[in-house]
């Protein structure tokens, strides 16, 4: 294991707001890990929010993180990319939240029993309305052509933000369609 050096001129209060060397050398690995061919475990484990656990998943997690890489991520990364991409040029998913731990969940405000706390959901960054109506008409149209089915589809945005809530359970899942827009 390694050695992690306090610096005993910060206090205590500073080392746990600021991400440890062994924090950041667990975020560092999570980068190297692909769930799918476009997606890293540390692109959905990432956090602006210090935490002392490091918003690290466990193994279920991990597996369902992958289950929506693999199964939904990447088809819809492929299917917008056909309908609205450039040639030669390909838009990436941007996932603005994926797995999170308790505390990372609490500092955020999140919802308690909330999908992310086990890996099931992402929120997907878009660019604007347009974008999310797309996006979400693609995750539809994947649902009802697989007849696989989702927990939550949920649009939403704060201000000039906004965002799909996209979540897969491994069984019971609802199929909640929501717009939540504030």
């Amino acid at each position: 294991m390694n050695k992690v050096e306090i610096n005993k001129t910060m206090k205590l209060s500073q080392h746990l707001a600021s991400p440890s060397e062994a924090a950041l050398s667990q975020i560092s690995e999570l980068n190297g890990i692909r769930l799918s061919p476009h997606f890293t475990l540390g692109e959905l484990c990432k956090t602006s929010y210090h935490t002392l656990d490091g918003n690290i998943p466990s193994h279920v997690a991990i597996e369902n993180l992958k289950r929506i890489c693999e199964g939904w991520l990447e088809d819809l990364r492929y299917s917008y990319n056909r309908l609205y991409g450039d040639e030669g040029h390909e838009i990436p998913i941007i996932i603005n939240s994926g797995f999170r731990s308790e505390e990372v969940n609490r500092k955020c405000g999140g919802a308690k029993g909330s999908n992310h706390l086990t890996g099931c959901a992402v929120d997907i960054h878009c660019y604007g309305p347009e974008q999310m109506i797309r996006m979400a008409g693609i995750l539809l149209d994947i649902a009802d052509g697989t007849k696989r089915d989702f927990d939550e589809l949920i649009q939403e945005k704060r201000g000039s933000t906004y965002w799909i809530h996209f979540a897969v359970r491994p069984n019971d899942n609802r199929r909640k369609i929501l717009f939540d827009c504030h």
